[in-house]
């Protein structure tokens, strides 16, 4: 599997065959995770997990504010950031 960056979204590949991803749009610093979408076949194989954490990283490395309205996002931050989801639509970071 590869994973690919692009501005505001990662992609996994495998056998050239885009099997999943997360969106995070960026407005004024603040990059929103919205989306994380793994193909069925491929799902309870830590692969969301590693798409998520893939795009904290690369937003911290571009110096912005995570948040995330993707509910697997949510948890994933509460459980690895110790983030407080602060209404059920948000967790900023």
């Amino acid at each position: 599997m590869e994973y690919i960056t692009y501005k505001n979204r990662i992609a996994v590949v495998e056998n050239n065959e885009e099997v999943g991803e997360v969106t995070f749009p960026e407005r004024d610093g603040v990059y929103v995770i919205n989306h994380t979408y793994v193909d069925d076949k491929l799902r309870g194989q830590g692969i969301a997990a590693e798409l998520v954490r893939r795009a904290v990283e690369e937003i911290e490395k571009r110096g912005g504010r995570v948040e995330a309205t993707c509910s697997y996002a949510l948890l994933w931050l509460a459980r690895n950031r110790g983030c407080e989801i602060t209404s059920p639509l948000s967790c900023p970071l």
